[in-house]
């Protein structure tokens, strides 16, 4: 499964009021690996940034005046998402600002190109709600150090939330998520074994009265958010004749 993570850095909050992309960034994901391979672009967006995005970015004008206008990197954008899911953090954001610059040069709307936009923003707010999601508070919870990121940038953002993203989605199989595919299959060259698994030698935590009871609180505010029980709390009713 082939996944981009993409940021971009604009001159301002609004397309429709002619505010324009500054800085493209991505980083590649293939089966839940980085590959190496990234995407990096300075823009010329042919205006000044508007005072509250410059102190966000630090790209001011005569920096961006001597690199390409996104017309003639344009293929080279939408070759690196060709048919891959691109993840994004408030991805609402970023393809309004990707569609107008697509708009800008005859072509058709970012998801046009990619197989799926994914926000993990929106990912973010269902496994924590009620909380922070911001890109800072998400490497706070996860452990994931950002004391490097003074300004924006759309190629360091993009690999924080790399990061973030497979912490954030890591099941059950995250023992396994690093091993080759040698490993995993006792292949020639593998000096891993793993042997006959014996869950008898698991420790059993159970869990106190206070976790039951943040546990339930947990389930009162599902059952809030989605006006119907958990299907925990269903699987638990007595069955009735």
């Amino acid at each position: 499964m082939r996944q981009i993570i993409l940021d971009t850095e604009t001159t301002g909050l609004e397309p429709r009021e002619g505010h324009r992309i500054v800085e493209v960034g991505g980083v590649e994901l293939f089966n839940r690996k980085l590959t190496g391979r990234h995407l990096h672009l300075y823009l010329n967006p042919d205006r000044d940034s508007d005072p509250e995005a410059l102190a966000i970015h630090g790209l001011t004008t005569e920096f961006l005046a001597g690199h390409p206008r996104f017309k003639d990197v344009v293929d080279q954008v939408l070759d690196f998402v060709q048919d891959a899911e691109v993840i994004i953090h408030n991805a609402s954001f970023d393809t309004r600002f990707l569609d107008a610059e697509l708009e800008r040069v005859g072509k058709g709307p970012f998801s046009e190109y990619c197989a799926s936009i994914t926000d993990s923003l929106l990912v973010a707010r269902e496994m924590h709600p009620g909380k922070r999601n911001s890109l800072d508070a998400l490497c706070e919870r996860y452990g994931i150090s950002n004391s490097h990121r003074t300004l924006h940038g759309a190629l360091l953002d993009s690999e924080l939330l790399a990061d973030v993203w497979l912490a954030m989605t890591r099941g059950q199989d995250a023992l396994l998520m690093d091993f080759d595919e040698s490993d995993r299959q006792g292949g020639q060259g593998s000096d891993l074994s793993l042997g006959k698994f014996d869950p008898s030698v698991l420790k059993v935590l159970r869990a106190s009265p206070a976790d039951q009871a943040e546990h339930e609180k947990y389930m009162d505010l599902l059952e809030k958010q989605n006006k119907k029980p958990p299907m925990w709390r269903e699987m638990l009713q007595p069955v009735t004749e």
